[in-house]
């Protein structure tokens, strides 16, 4: 069975001599960046969902149109991610990672200034590039910058701190720029902040040697173009509001079938290729495979959960779009304390315990919150079991990515990061494709007046994601298997 080392024991010095003392303002710094960095790509989506109505009532999108304001960007940003990933490793990880906040600053600047749909969305689909070549370099420029144990369980805290109540930031954020500037501020606002990253990036990050190798184009276009089937094909698959199902549709059975013949056509590629955009290796041991498996699973609760708490509050509750970022503040809080817990035990106790932990916290509070009403008070039904939720959420981020990528050699890490990336963005297309078939038929079937109905389907689908955690438990339970100390994983 895998073990998995996930951090140095306890008593390993780390501020034991002068020269690694001096080196920590540094890594304060790159630690600033690059969780600056990965904010700013994750709270794009929610940030962006407040101001839709605004974007829909100025470039005249229609209803089905809209949507895509989201999902131009989700389709680039989970196509794109193993191939930013490979990037990263042969190009240089800071250097891409600069690259990637060039592009996504430009193409917000370029999109903030937008008159015509088509404009927009092909703003959009540039940030998602800019997105995916971002996200796996930061993650891997933590593991490459922070020593193994206390700094790097630190950092990683940090980091994935950012990566879940980047949501709940951008609530808030996108209501008050949208009600007090104008919509296209939720686009211009990431101007500044990638451009300060980007211009201290290379002063606070270490430089890495290209590495040898070459880009697997065949693998990049078959991995590229299923995975983004995959994620399109999920997104138009998902039952509407009106309760038709579109999961036999033409369009949906063709998408989904092309995304997965694509996925397997790329599977034999990477078997045979000699510079395999993925390679075969990172997926023999059972501790990572497990911590992908679990991170797509919390993806569904991120992008599927959430999506209908959102809408639960402002349908539901009637909450402007100000109020309902405020009342998730306190989730990000414990998110933020979870995280904290995490960092801080995860040297003592190893990663194992924090998983199940967390899974089972999330769980908990998903089925908490299925027993909501429409009669229920913020305090009781709201705030409680969400704050258990975003406890949990903090235990598990930690944990995750170092378990991920322990033990994979210097040259693979931003590919193993960008699958784990890809594991929640694709986990989150599921999720909500899902869930949403489920709130929303739910809901159709439902007795009793309009807003009863949605209770009913909303609270379904959050029974449902408490059961997708659940099954995150069993898969840590039976996969990963950790120790604080000793040798790389056992293959």
């Amino acid at each position: 069975m895998s073990e998995t080392r996930t951090a140095a024991p306890p008593s390993a010095p780390y501020a034991g001599d002068a020269a690694k003392a001096a080196v920590r303002p540094r890594q304060g710094l790159a630690l600033l960046v690059i969780a600056t960095a990965q904010l700013m790509v994750v709270l794009d989506a929610t940030i962006t969902n407040v101001a839709l109505p605004r974007i829909q009532d100025a470039l005249h999108f229609s209803g089905a149109n809209l949507s895509w304001v989201v999902n131009a960007y989700a389709l680039a940003f989970g196509g794109l991610l193993l191939l930013g990933g490979r990037a990263g490793d042969l190009l240089g990880r800071r250097r891409m990672f600069v690259v990637g906040l060039l592009v996504f600053s430009a193409a917000s600047l370029v999109g903030g200034f937008a008159t015509t749909q088509a404009w927009l969305l092909a703003a959009r689909a540039v940030q998602g590039a800019g997105g995916a070549i971002v996200a796996p370099a930061a993650l891997s420029l933590i593991v490459t910058t922070f020593p193994e144990g206390r700094p790097r369980a630190r950092a990683m805290g940090v980091y994935s701190a950012m990566s879940v109540a980047g949501g709940a930031i951008g609530l808030v954020a996108g209501g008050l720029l949208v009600d007090y500037a104008s919509w296209r501020w939720v686009l211009f606002v990431n101007v500044p902040v990638g451009l300060a990253a980007a211009l201290l990036a290379p002063l606070v990050l270490a430089g890495a040697p290209r590495l040898a190798g070459r880009l697997d184009i065949p693998g990049a276009l078959t991995g590229t173009a299923g995975v983004a089937a995959l994620v399109y094909g999920l997104s138009a698959a998902a039952t509407g509001p009106d309760g038709a199902s579109h999961w036999g549709d033409a369009k949906v059975v063709v998408t989904l079938t092309a995304g997965m013949v694509l996925l397997a056509a790329f599977g034999l590629i990477e078997a045979r290729s000699r510079h395999a955009l993925l390679p075969g290796r990172l997926l023999r041991d059972r501790g990572r495979l497990g911590a992908n498996l679990v991170m797509a699973g919390l993806g569904t609760v991120l992008f599927g959960a959430f999506f209908f708490l959102i809408l639960f509050v402002q349908e539901i509750w009637g909450y402007s779009a100000i109020r309902a970022g405020v009342a998730f503040l306190p989730l990000t809080v414990a998110v933020l304390a979870g995280s904290a817990v995490a960092s801080a035990l995860l040297p003592r106790v190893g990663a194992r315990p924090l998983l199940l932990v967390g899974c089972a916290a999330c769980a908990g509070g998903l089925y908490w919150l299925s027993l909501l009403t429409e009669h229920a008070g913020y305090v009781g039904g709201l705030l409680a079991p969400t704050l258990v939720t975003g406890a949990g959420l903090g235990l598990l981020f930690v944990p995750l990515p170092l378990v991920a990528l322990a033990g994979v050699a210097e040259s693979d890490s931003g590919v193993a990061s960008s699958l784990l990336n890809a594991g929640r963005q694709v986990g989150g297309a599921v999720g909500l494709a899902v869930l949403s078939t489920v709130a929303w038929t739910g809901a159709a079937h439902a007795h009793g007046a309009y807003r009863h109905a949605l209770v009913v389907g909303f609270d379904r689908a959050f029974a449902v994601a408490a059961g997708i955690s659940v099954a995150t438990f069993f898969v840590t339970l039976a996969l990963i298997r950790v120790r604080r100390t000793g040798a790389q994983p056992a293959r």
